[in-house]
């Protein structure tokens, strides 16, 4: 399993859940590796950066299950554009820069980052194997993004939440995502 987190973590591991997930995936011993890396660019978290480092160094495939956080989210999306995976754990994605300069120059938004391949992610991310975790009160992104996500992506799983804001804390949540999505995948356990 592979950890996207969000921009702006030059400490992966301290900020939000995502080294807390990583210790609990590692200590429950359901995957072979978990991996949680340091981004290169981790403030503007540049499509030009972040997606060849994914696949160079993370070296993801047909095995792999990510959990993308916001802007690790949008990457996990454009990355199952080309990239088989096993299946997706999309945590508070969206679809457009929702007006925001620094979102615009990432690069994975249209028009400049190109239209969305819905259906190639839909079948590159375990025909389907995906659920989209996200809250009405995320002061960022509104749950019209999600929504439009998870329809695009052939009605995938939207799970809604009153109160889990931007998920900037550990969340039972998350973790029960990652196991149903690895119980649907075809990933050996």
């Amino acid at each position: 399993i592979v950890i996207l987190p969000g921009n702006g973590c030059s400490n992966v591991r301290r900020s939000n859940w995502y080294g807390w997930i990583e210790n609990r995936l590692i200590k429950e011993r359901h995957f072979d590796e978990v991996i949680l890396k340091y981004m290169p660019d981790p403030v503007r978290a540049r499509r030009s950066f972040w997606l060849p480092y994914i696949e160079k160094e993370l070296l993801v495939g047909k095995d792999t299950i990510i959990i993308g956080h916001s802007s690790g989210a949008v990457a996990a999306m454009r990355l199952s554009e080309t990239t088989k995976l096993a299946g997706l754990v999309l945590v508070a994605a969206c679809h457009t820069d929702l007006g925001e300069p620094s979102e615009q120059q990432a690069g994975y938004y249209p028009p400049s980052g190109g239209p969305w391949k819905w259906n190639d992610i839909y079948k590159n991310a375990g025909d389907g194997n995906v659920i989209l975790l996200h809250s009405f009160d995320d002061p960022f992104i509104p749950m019209t993004e999600a929504r439009h996500v998870a329809s695009s992506l052939g009605n995938a799983e939207l799970r809604e939440f009153d109160d889990e804001s931007h998920f900037f804390k550990p969340s039972e949540t998350i973790v029960q995502a990652v196991y149903d999505v690895l119980n649907a995948s075809n990933v050996e356990l």
